[in-house]
């Protein structure tokens, strides 16, 4: 058989473009933040990660510029050799030191993090213990140390007690290392670290958290996580991307000095890896520096998600609660959804539907998310539209 045949019988995004639903791949012109052009339109972008608004903010673009000025566009190496310039120790430093943490190492991108650190931390013998809603990086890496003969299990989302059983079934001499989301992706929860981490203690498994979407969105002034629940202490490692809350591209890693110093001379997904460009770590460590003197810019950030949150479930809207910048809104049929997301790109709002296998059968939504940087008029005109186009379809539970 043809390794392509797979490839040509790829018709289903093909039949959604010809029924006029498709909802990705949209190339943006222009970019304000809260605001950005789409074939020539002005939508107010309610999908974005940029949840701090950071990636225009003048600070950064002038970070990045001066990078580039003094180090060129390329490092042109990996970090284990060529590839590290002074921009990379000093953000790992003050990136450490925020996250209250001894260490920090810096991948090239979020996804490349899970991987090297989950599939090298993880070696013959031991066992990841995955929350089965994890972001697809985790079960990637995952899958890449079960093939250096680590294994994996996964226990029921953020259920505790399903962790325990997992973790009690495991060989007790086995490594074990509990590898969770902090905010959870896609509904924007929050992981029980309190209920995790006295589970863990007591069966003698290390914690690796990924706070993606958490640092710069909860805890003390955006610290993420464990610094939320008041448990930095006692969580082993946590991870995250640049590409969110710091405006650029690339990854981090935090934890003890001798488990960074292990990752820098053991992961392939490091030695291998072409550095970090400094444009990318300059505008990461101007948003450090911004978050740091700006706190009140994650106030703000959930002041305006609360806002959009209490306005959806207010209308009638299926919408999962929670405390983080995503705002989930359940439509059910995966049809419904497309159609969903076509009325409120027709109405100037820029969405994500999610749609299985991202989701669970029945539970395709518009996965929304907010800025600091939102104004009042755009969270309304959000709000004043899916309120519409639910009506319409028939999607509010109090009308």
């Amino acid at each position: 058989m043809d390794v392509f045949e797979k490839c040509l019988n790829f018709t289903k995004a093909d039949e959604v473009k010809a029924m006029g639903y498709y909802p990705y791949f949209h190339a943006i012109q222009e970019s304000e933040g809260p605001e950005v052009l789409i074939h020539g339109r002005k939508f107010i972008m309610a999908g974005s990660n940029n949840y701090l608004g950071l990636t225009s903010h003048p600070k950064v673009k002038e970070a990045a510029i001066n990078a580039i000025n003094k180090y060129g566009t390329s490092c042109s190496g990996s970090r284990y050799l060529t590839g590290t310039i002074e921009l990379h120790e000093e953000l790992e430093a003050k990136l450490a030191k925020f996250l209250g943490y001894e260490d920090c190492l810096l991948f090239s991108t979020g996804f490349q993090t899970s991987l090297g650190v989950i599939a090298t931390l993880s070696q013959r013998g031991d066992y990841l213990v995955l929350d089965k809603e994890n972001h697809a990086c985790i079960v990637s890496g995952a899958v890449l140390a079960k093939g250096g003969m680590s294994d994996f299990v996964r226990y029921k989302h953020n259920d505790m007690k399903d962790l325990e059983r997992v973790l009690k079934s495991l060989p007790e001499s086995a490594g074990k290392l509990i590898v969770t989301d902090g905010v959870f992706s896609v509904t924007g929860e929050i992981v029980n670290l309190p209920g995790l981490n006295e589970i863990a203690k007591k069966y003698n498994a290390r914690i690796l958290v990924d706070d993606a979407h958490a640092t710069g969105v909860i805890g003390n002034s955006g610290r993420g996580t464990a610094d939320f629940f008041g448990l930095t202490k006692e969580t082993d490692l946590t991870m995250g991307t640049f590409s969110k809350t710091f405006s650029s591209l690339g990854g981090f890693v935090a934890g003890p000095e001798r488990v960074i110093n292990f990752l820098k001379h053991q992961s392939p997904a490091l030695i291998f890896s072409a550095s970090p460009t400094p444009a990318s770590v300059a505008a990461a460590l101007a948003s450090l520096e911004i978050l740091e003197q700006e706190p009140e810019l994650v106030t703000r950030l959930i002041e305006n998600s609360e806002y959009v949150r209490k306005g959806l479930i207010s209308a009638g809207l299926n919408v999962i609660p929670c405390q983080t910048a995503i705002v989930p809104v359940v439509v059910g049929d995966m049809m419904k959804a497309f159609e969903f997301w076509k009325r409120l790109f027709e109405e100037g709002i820029y969405v994500n539907v999610f749609i299985p296998p991202g989701v669970p059968p029945e539970m395709s939504m518009m996965r929304t998310s907010y800025m600091a940087t939102h104004q009042k008029h755009h969270l309304d005109k959000v709000i004043e539209v899916f309120t519409s186009v639910g009506k319409e379809l028939d999607l509010l539970n109090n009308h």
